[in-house]
């Protein structure tokens, strides 16, 4: 009996031991607090298995593209001719955070001046936006601002963008092309893009 009670001792020992020794050991790993993410468990077919929350690389430590914008948009080709720079927008685009996005164009309202859009973070502060929205009339950039275009089905326009380092402003190129009734192509145009944040103090005659 005294020699299994003696040997239960040794055990627990060692024991206590080993467990006074693993936290010295992880803090020498000198492992970064930063990676370790919040963890939810999530059931699986076989059994809960944990999920990061977080990347340890994620848009909150870059900047974020949410918000409102001031966007130019800048012809460089129409239909696949150079032409000289045009600026053929001057909008408004809200990001949201649940990656949808919608733009009030400077284009007349008979025109078709709210654009909606979807967009996704490709890298790091870059994203795609994809404009696939209706349209009443075809947007002629060399059109009076009180004419009405040709009736048209609809517009696609995409966006490849990075946001500035301090995140105030973003910069890409696009490409737009307007589809008439039938589904054909009627005018396309590829530029590049820049946006300025909107905030609190931004005045009217900025966006001018």
């Amino acid at each position: 009996m005294r020699t299994t009670y003696l040997r239960f001792v040794v055990w627990m020992g060692a024991l206590a031991l080993a467990s006074a020794m693993v936290p010295g050991a992880v803090a020498q790993c000198g492992l970064p607090g930063r990676l370790i993410k919040p963890m939810a468990w999530q059931p699986q077919s076989r059994g809960a298995q944990p999920m990061l929350l977080r990347a340890a690389f994620d848009e909150d430590e870059e900047g974020s593209i949410v918000g409102m914008w001031h966007v130019l948009f800048t012809a460089h080709a129409m239909n696949g001719q150079a032409i000289p720079d045009t600026v053929i927008d001057n909008a408004l685009a809200v990001w949201n955070r649940d990656g949808t996005e919608i733009m009030n164009s400077s284009r007349p309202a008979q025109d078709g001046n709210f654009c909606l859009g979807v967009w996704k973070h490709t890298g790091q502060r870059s994203y795609l936006l994809n404009h696939i929205p209706w349209k009443g009339n075809a947007a002629d950039p060399t059109a009076p601002p009180d004419a009405i275009g040709a009736p048209e089905a609809g517009v696609q326009i995409l966006e490849n963008v990075t946001l500035s380092p301090g995140g105030d402003s973003y910069s890409g190129t696009f490409t737009l092309q307007a589809y008439d009734a039938a589904g054909n192509v009627s005018v396309s145009f590829s530029g590049t893009l820049s946006a300025k944040r909107v905030t609190t103090s931004t005045s009217f005659s900025d966006l001018l």
